[in-house]
């Protein structure tokens, strides 16, 4: 995520944890607390629940019962919060264009296609998880596993949730295209975002910089008469 000028040091840590991918499991309720107290109104329930306030959105966290956010829903919740925050502080979210870059190996997600944006990345969480042994004879007739999407496609969308219109590379075709893959899988698991997908793109990725990757997508979006530059 991009950082963020008003953030101390440690505030700014505890907001790149949050977004950390795979899910971090060391942040601590204190660092929690501070970060929101920091830009939100943050107020005690008198169940011991802190409920936060920031440009219109609401985020209400259960008394911990450890030092530790441990709950990934309670992690989740805090991410979107803060996505959802950010995006009404912005203005519409539409109004910004995505770009993800996505392979077998990683995805790459901007979420301007303007020039010097960093990548959020997302890697499978373990080869464990990122490969399920297929009984069907055709899916191992080669030798080879087939990629689980819910272990890496899942997060991919979760960090999609506030995108606008979104853009996708990707190398090869059909059944080897991590891209198409991807694609096919959102319109049956997340058909919102599927909605936003404004196209998908063939392209060199191994001999293309990021700067120049930036620049096909700017050429794309800027030939889309229902997008802004």
């Amino acid at each position: 995520m991009t950082p963020i000028p008003s953030l101390n040091g440690s505030d700014q840590r505890t907001y790149n944890a949050i977004f950390q991918h795979p899910l971090a499991h060391n942040l601590q309720w204190h660092d929690v607390h501070a970060l929101l107290r920091h830009f939100a109104t943050v107020t005690e329930e008198p169940n011991g629940n802190l409920k936060a306030l920031r440009h219109g959105e609401t985020l209400v966290l259960r008394q911990p019962r450890t030092k530790d956010v441990a709950e990934s829903d309670e992690l989740m919740a805090l991410r979107h919060f803060l996505e959802r925050s950010e995006a009404a502080a912005a203005g519409p979210a539409a109004e910004e264009h995505w770009l993800l870059v996505i392979d077998h190996h990683a995805a790459r997600i901007f979420r301007t296609v303007l020039r010097g944006t960093s990548p959020e990345r997302i890697h499978p969480h373990k080869p464990e998880d990122f490969f399920r042994h297929e009984q069907n004879s055709q899916n191992l007739s080669r030798g080879k596993e087939k990629p689980d999407p819910n272990s890496f496609f899942e997060p991919v969308a979760r960090a999609l949730e506030a995108a606008g219109p979104v853009l996708i590379f990707g190398t090869g075709t059909g059944h080897s295209s991590e891209m198409d893959q991807f694609a096919a899988w959102v319109k049956i698991h997340h058909p919102g975002l599927a909605a936003r997908i404004i196209g998908t793109q063939v392209i060199d990725e191994q001999h293309l910089t990021e700067p120049q990757l930036l620049a096909h997508a700017r050429t794309f979006y800027a030939a889309q008469p229902a997008t802004r530059a």
